[in-house]
């Protein structure tokens, strides 16, 4: 590939700016030190069967030259370091997509600095389906398409069919240009072009090393909130970076300033923390507690009536009684009953019989105002204020007194989440004391053995019903005699 093809444009401030500099810089000045004439890794030309295979060194040279000069005593991290420089395209084997370093014989080849990363290359869709098509019309084992590579140009004909021509116009300039180069320049620049593509839109699976960093990128953008060198580096040789800005002199904080900040750490410490074993174990117990209720995983009890031929969910939905699992569930917690509408009515129900129902009433009030049109707020409001929390209210109910002076200036400026406060302080109360009583007493343990009587006797009414269903299928259909209709011979009392 020329050096003119625009694959991508090169800034010099977004390539000071950029998080990944520092990491090319470094691996610029080893690859530097890898191609010196004299302390270098030797290039050759191989001559294989009918052909020679120009400027290539095996894996196995890499690995030698990063131990002997970087002073690595472990061949796997030389190995692991050479995988890392050729993953950003600095060198590659020429024979193969995944850009990693094998300590073997396996060729390798240096990239052209043209395409290093460095330049701050940001290759189109149009750009890599006109090298694509590139390759397509040159005839040759080495050039031929991977299969990703071909679903990828087919992808990108289906994105780009309108301009499509342009493309393959381009396409055909430039394999014009390469065919007009000499047989090695032109071999060895297939090689780097491809290599740029394998970095630029890798093979599946493999990690793209041009993505940028969040947190890297952060972090430039604050250099003075970067952390201490792991290895003890001092700031003063730190600041030589050709990425660090030096932070501007900050003023020492003001007493306010201070006290602000330690009441943002005293609101961290009481901050409410979980470990990840409590957190895995809450999850489990919930799934297993629901379970029964997710009709994925247990089948419905009853079915579903518009997959099966059993109506005994039309007919508990007629009689308006909940079915077990129904009401089983209230107990799971107190948001389950409330928001359970014959849940609600015989939580109410009971609390009535106790003469403590304010409590319920207040809570379904708010809840109901927080429904109602703008225009009826205010009067809405007025109307709970003067029930429950006026002196003298006919149903009061027992606030402690921050919650009923916070509510009391809320009144003055009706909304509808006037009461909330109070609303929050009435829930606790319930869920502390009246919703514990509801569960534990007579009158939910009494309406959930009904709930089971009521089941199987529907489900013997059922059983007898579809008995009689098959029966009535089964009955076969006689004439008379040969010049009577077909009458059914059977008892009608079974039907």
């Amino acid at each position: 590939m020329a050096q003119g093809n625009n694959y991508g444009q090169s800034s010099n401030g977004v390539a000071d700016e950029s998080p990944n500099m520092l990491v090319y810089r470094k691996m610029e000045d080893v690859i530097a030190r890898m191609q010196d004439e004299k302390n270098g890794i030797p290039i050759r030309t191989v001559k294989s069967f009918l052909s020679k295979i120009p400027s290539v060194f095996s894996g196995s040279d890499i690995v030698q030259w990063l131990t002997k000069n970087l002073a690595i005593e472990d061949p796997v991290e030389a190995l692991h370091l050479g995988t890392l420089m050729a993953a950003h395209g600095y060198f590659f084997p020429i024979s193969d997509h995944v850009l990693t370093l094998k300590d073997d014989g396996t060729f390798y080849r240096f990239q052209t600095p043209y395409f290093w990363p460095s330049n701050c290359w940001e290759p189109e869709n149009t750009d890599y389906a006109v090298y694509l098509c590139k390759r397509t019309m040159q005839n040759k084992a080495r050039l031929e398409l991977a299969d990703y590579e071909a679903e990828s140009l087919a992808r990108l004909q289906r994105a780009f069919a309108r301009k499509w021509e342009f493309i393959f116009m381009q396409a055909e300039a430039q394999a014009k240009v390469d065919k007009k180069r000499d047989k090695i320049e032109r071999k060895i620049l297939d090689s780097q072009e491809r290599a740029f593509w394998d970095v630029h839109r890798p093979v599946p699976g493999c990690v793209n090393t041009t993505e940028v960093d969040i947190k890297k990128s952060s972090r430039m953008k604050n250099p003075h909130k970067t952390r201490k060198s792991v290895y003890g580096l001092q700031n003063d040789i730190r600041s030589h970076s050709p990425t660090h800005t030096p932070a501007p002199e900050t003023k020492p904080p003001t007493e306010d300033e201070l006290h602000q900040e330690i009441k943002y750490w005293q609101i961290q410490l009481d901050r409410h923390r979980l470990k990840m074993s409590k957190v895995a174990e809450s999850l489990l117990a919930y799934t297993e507690q629901y379970v029964e209720y997710d009709p994925f995983l247990v089948p419905p009890d009853p079915s579903n009536p518009w997959l099966s031929d059993d109506t005994t969910f039309w007919e508990l939905e007629v009689c308006k009684e909940p079915g077990q699992q129904r009401v089983k569930r209230w107990g799971f917690g107190m948001d389950e009953a409330l928001k359970d509408t014959v849940g609600r009515e015989q939580f109410l129900k009971f609390l009535e019989s106790e003469f403590s129902s304010e409590n319920l009433r207040f809570w379904l009030a708010v809840e109901d105002l927080k429904k109602r049109p703008n225009r009826e707020v205010p009067v809405r409001v007025q109307e709970i204020w003067q029930e429950f929390l006026a002196p003298g209210a006919p149903s009061a109910i027992n606030l402690d007194s921050k919650s009923y002076d916070k509510t009391t200036q809320n009144v003055k400026d009706p909304g509808r989440y006037t009461f909330e406060d109070a609303q929050e302080h009435i829930y606790k109360l319930m869920k502390s004391d009246s919703y514990p009583r509801f569960i534990r007493s007579s009158a939910y343990q009494e309406l959930l053995q009904a709930k089971k009587k009521l089941e199987n006797t529907l489900d013997r009414r059922t059983s007898f019903e579809k008995f009689t269903r098959n029966v009535g299928r089964n009955i076969p259909i006689f004439p008379c005699h040969k010049n009577c209709t077909p009458t059914l011979r059977a008892s009608t009392n079974l039907l």
